[in-house]
């Protein structure tokens, strides 16, 4: 075939790439003995690995493509989200990482849900079937549902622009293969896993930059589109959308650093305070290069393309582009891509499959091979969300936004006070859940969120909520139990 023979560069790397998954499968799955060693690793990863699979688990194709090609609709305004991401980032990993690593061991949680039930239930906990543990698991499932749509899409779009596979084709291929590497290793073959695609997306995102600004003509090329009245806009606070909006999607995809439980469970495998410190650097440095090499893209791409009506084509049509990238750096992109939204597919399915059997499937059934059940809901989860993308909704950063914005107003008030308030209750945290959401829909559906993002008075009523009801509660019944905020204030 002529493709092949043109590309063979890419045929080698995807073919070495697939036999690396399924080898970390193989190790993964002698790994995964029992719930914890599938869940979390038996909680004995190192930092650098965990640190590496987190930011890797972060920048999937919403960063490649998605946000890259944001940079074209929105210019430097942009940039506010990179900003935030880096912060964030740091910021999970220094307040939310410590505390939460070592009561995920003392109370041997392992899903999010676990922690809350641990949290807030105690010992009034009498079964797992508590209205908390199960309508925070649906949250969880179905915010996970639509950032497997994001990522299928894209994935289906790198088959379809990169490699002439039919869109449908490319969502199955990426289905098979992560599904039978998560499915059967676990927690363990994904976190190696997400080691190789956190180094070829570092990679790939640096041949990224230097070819796309080279072919625009330099970095300094960016005064010279300064200069041109028609892209003034992308140099101005309010150019391409107002900032007040701009700034509230940016929070929503950053909040997702402290409240994401794809993100969060990376701490519960940590084996000690160390790892964590050592996590931190590693994780926060990652991500940093990516974001400072992807977000300037799209504005070096107004020196390049026109008139592009879908910003998520951006990238793809770059990298086909045969005057900007030579073939090589092309079939490298290819996989460095792929890599991109296998690592954090992995991660999402892991998450929401584990939840999904552990805390709203198990609780109804007698408990019996247990990670039988878990590997078929991560079979049966992944096949609803590759059928669903076939025809989805939206853009990729639109579709992940709004599963951000979900985990921010229903996890944050629930997880971040939760480690660092004695008070708390799971009535105060069922109801901010669902104010939090309330109010998220009914800014969306009122069309208000062109003027202020729905984001901020959705977490905001959340967190009030959260507050008056805990204060309420304490103040008629002071708690006598044990709570974290002793250990947290001694980080």
């Amino acid at each position: 075939m002529p493709w092949i023979n043109e590309h063979w560069l890419a045929v080698v790397l995807l073919t070495g790439y697939t036999a690396v998954l399924f080898y970390n499968a193989y190790l993964g799955s002698k790994a995964s003995q029992g719930m914890s060693g599938y869940y979390v690793g038996n909680r004995e990863m190192s930092g650098v690995v965990v640190g590496i699979s987190f930011f890797a688990t972060f920048a999937s194709t919403n960063t490649y493509i998605g946000h890259a090609g944001k940079g074209y609709e929105y210019g430097i305004a942009w940039f506010s989200m990179a900003i935030l991401l880096v912060l964030f980032s740091w910021a999970s990993w220094r307040w939310i990482g410590p505390p939460l690593r070592r009561f995920a061991a003392e109370w041997d949680a392992l899903t999010i849900p676990d922690f809350l039930g641990s949290r807030y239930l105690g010992s009034e906990r009498p079964t797992s079937r508590h209205p908390l543990l199960q309508g925070s698991a649906v949250i969880i499932v179905f915010a996970s549902l639509l950032y497997l749509l994001a990522i299928f899409k894209g994935a289906g779009h790198l088959f379809q622009m990169f490699l002439n596979v039919p869109y449908e084709t490319g969502v199955g291929i990426t289905l098979v293969i992560v599904v039978m590497y998560t499915s059967i290793g676990g927690f363990v073959s994904v976190v190696r896993t997400d080691v190789l695609q956190g180094i070829l997306m570092l990679l790939g995102s640096m041949v990224i930059f230097y070819f796309v600004t080279r072919a625009a003509g330099g970095v300094g090329v960016i005064t010279e589109l300064r200069s041109l009245p028609d892209k003034a806009f992308l140099f101005e606070l309010n150019g391409g959308i107002p900032f007040a909006v701009l700034l509230g999607v940016s929070l929503s995809g950053a909040l997702k650093l402290l409240a994401d439980p794809r993100q969060l469970s990376r701490f519960y495998a940590l084996k000690d305070d160390d790892a964590v410190r050592r996590g931190k650097w590693v994780a926060t440095g990652g991500l940093t290069i990516v974001l400072v090499c992807l977000f300037p893209v799209g504005i070096y791409a107004h020196a390049i393309l026109t008139d592009v009506t879908d910003t998520d084509l951006i990238v793809p049509l770059l990298v086909n582009d045969p005057a900007v990238f030579p073939i090589w750096a092309t079939d490298f992109l290819i996989v460095s891509i792929l890599a991109a939204a296998m690592s954090s597919m992995d991660s999402v399915l892991l998450v929401a499959a584990s939840t999904l059997y552990k805390n709203l499937v198990a609780p109804f059934r007698q408990r019996s091979r247990e990670l039988r059940w878990t590997r078929a809901a991560v079979v049966g989860f992944s096949l609803v969300a590759a059928l669903l993308a076939l025809n989805p909704p939206g853009d990729i950063v639109e579709i992940t936004i709004f599963s951000g914005s979900l985990y921010a107003v229903c996890f944050f008030p629930a997880v971040v006070f939760g480690l660092y308030w004695h008070k708390g209750t799971p009535a105060a945290v069922l109801w901010s859940m669902i104010i939090g959401v309330g109010t998220l829909l009914a800014w969306i559906a009122a069309d208000l969120r062109h003027t202020l993002h729905e984001v901020f008075p959705a977490l905001l009523l959340s967190g009030m909520t959260y507050w008056v009801l805990s204060s309420r509660a304490s103040a008629l019944s002071p708690p006598d139990r044990e709570t974290p905020q002793s250990d947290a204030r001694n980080l």
